[in-house]
């Protein structure tokens, strides 16, 4: 058995997407640690993944942070996120074998991260149809599976109207677009749950909405007609993983680019001047005949991420077992 530490971000954006590699690799009988800051240590704790903070690391790990982890673990394998050249260049000057953990799509030039170098392999876990041209290094294709939370999962069912989700996610999230977003769906002949994260909506919440701090996407992904976001690559590839069209009104970072790659596929709309007319009107072409072409571009890209090795499989691929 190999011994295999993990390393990302202290945001759930670039943790959690890693987090089905190294279930599976526990589940296959490897040994395997997380290195991260200390806010995202209680969701990767309860999943059995040996969370700790490496020196005083709060949110980025750098090469000084890692190297004495690296002595104490000795690990076989370093898996790093693509926000930490710092933990390639740790293992790199240990001779420590290691590769990249995508989040999405190859991030763009200018948004605050170094890119990751082509160097070593990348573990891509964004379907090809989606993913950069500029992403040229040798790439194992991944699974993306929508992160889900330790435990038992709560079920939820389709209703007699639709279904839509609402998140705006985390860091780009401000209660003034998620309360525009909810008086624009306001008016739909739909059930619409919004996840309002760490904000709190003033405004009068709507007859047909359901509003909570969380909610569990990964469980009511499967059984929404529609899901308006901000365009986050979790939410984005979660939602494709389904067949579920998308609105997407990107705030910053990567979201601009994700949204371009998801509307150039046919498979959702986008709104970068997010008005309350405005989600209304692209949210009842969304799911007008459940969603007609938009839905069927989802489906095709639903079909392109399912023919994707497993997280299992790929434990396999990386371990030789």
């Amino acid at each position: 058995m190999s011994r295999i530490l993990f390393a990302a971000l202290a945001s759930p954006g670039h943790a959690f997407p890693m987090v089905p590699l190294a279930v599976a690799a526990r589940a296959a009988g490897h040994d395997v640690w997380f290195a991260a800051g200390d806010h995202v240590h209680a969701a990767l704790a309860g999943h059995g993944l040996r969370p700790f903070r490496p020196a005083d690391a709060f949110y980025e790990i750098y090469p000084e942070d890692l190297a004495p982890e690296l002595d104490r673990l000795a690990p076989d394998l370093v898996i790093h996120g693509w926000g930490l050249p710092g933990a390639a260049e740790a293992a790199r000057r240990k001779g420590i074998r290691s590769v990249w953990h995508g989040a999405g799509r190859l991030f763009p030039d200018g948004i605050g991260f170094a890119r990751p170098s082509m160097d070593l392999p990348h573990l891509d876990i964004c379907p090809p149809s989606l993913q950069s041209p500029e992403l040229t290094a040798d790439r194992i294709p991944l699974r993306p599976v929508p992160y889900a939370e330790p435990g038992p999962q709560p079920t939820a069912r389709r209703g007699p109207v639709p279904l839509v989700f609402l998140t705006m996610g985390t860091a780009f999230n401000t209660p003034e677009v998620l309360a525009t977003a909810l008086r624009g769906l306001a008016g739909l002949d739909a059930t619409v749950i919004a996840s309002t994260g760490h904000n709190t909506v003033e405004d009068e919440i709507p007859d047909n909405a359901m509003v909570r701090p969380w909610v569990a996407q990964a469980a009511l992904l499967p059984v929404v007609d529609l899901v308006v976001h901000h365009g986050g690559s979790g939410t984005m590839l979660g939602a494709l993983a389904h067949g579920v069209p998308q609105l997407i009104l990107p705030q910053g970072a990567d979201q601009f680019a994700n949204a371009d790659a998801v509307t150039r596929a046919g498979a959702g709309l986008r709104l970068d001047e997010a008005t309350a007319d405005g989600i209304a009107a692209a949210a009842r072409l969304l799911l007008a005949d459940r969603g007609g072409d938009h839905r069927a571009a989802a489906r095709a890209i639903q079909r392109e991420i399912a023919a994707m090795p497993s997280p299992a499989e790929v434990v396999g691929v990386l371990t030789g077992s």
